[in-house]
């Protein structure tokens, strides 16, 4: 599980109202994510949870290669054992993708895309747990996960406040919704993107998200 569109997505779009000090990724994975959220508040210090053996090691290599070691940590924990002194003003998952058993003949990309080892009941159990009362929860999720992502979230007293619907193209159907949540109830913005015009070839809107994140774009 490298580098993707979805965790690039995320954390391009990723915003906090609040001031950043603490932020926390749940299911790291090779580190993507926490390291655009370094790159992103230059203030903040940010811990990456990952229960994978494999992409654990990855991720803190990646960290400490990075120009923000300094403020990168990687845990090796199971999410719904994790622990910590204080609460985190953003969380942000990138979370598995299937509900259902995955037949991948690869272990690793088969948990990493399995909600058995991490179900949305347990992570935004945790996510209630460990965010600030101001704080801000983002994240990504398929758009026929959305309604019983949605339905979970509300029960933790989680509300969403922005909605962002992903299209792969303009005449496509939505396929990602990119959603920032908060224990505050109000009016939810909700808009949509669309990644290409065609195969390789980005929207101006795609380009100027995530363009700060690429070598080239």
């Amino acid at each position: 599980m490298k580098v993707g569109t979805d965790g690039v997505l995320l954390g391009a779009w990723t915003q906090c109202d609040v001031e950043t000090r603490r932020i926390l990724d749940i299911g790291s994975g090779t580190g993507l994510i926490a390291l655009m959220m370094a790159q992103k508040f230059s203030e903040a210090e940010i811990e990456g949870v990952e229960f994978d053996p494999e992409a654990f090691a990855q991720s803190t290599e990646n960290f400490v290669l990075s120009p923000w070691k300094n403020r990168l940590v990687a845990k090796h924990f199971d999410f719904n054992t994790f622990v910590s002194p204080h609460k985190f003003d953003l969380i942000v998952s990138n979370p598995p993708f299937y509900t259902e058993n995955s037949k991948s003949p690869d272990t690793a990309r088969q948990m990493a895309r399995s909600a058995s080892s991490l179900s949305y009941e347990d992570l935004l159990k945790g996510v209630s747990t460990w965010l600030s009362e101001e704080g801000s929860f983002s994240v990504i999720v398929p758009f026929k996960e959305t309604d019983d992502f949605l339905s979970i979230a509300l029960k933790f007293k989680l509300f969403p406040n922005h909605i962002t619907n992903v299209r792969g193209h303009a005449d496509k159907p939505i396929k990602r919704l990119l959603m920032s949540f908060g224990f505050g109830k109000k009016t939810c913005l909700e808009d949509e993107l669309v990644i290409e015009i065609s195969r390789h070839i980005y929207t101006a809107e795609y380009i100027q998200l995530t363009r700060d994140f690429y070598e080239k774009m």
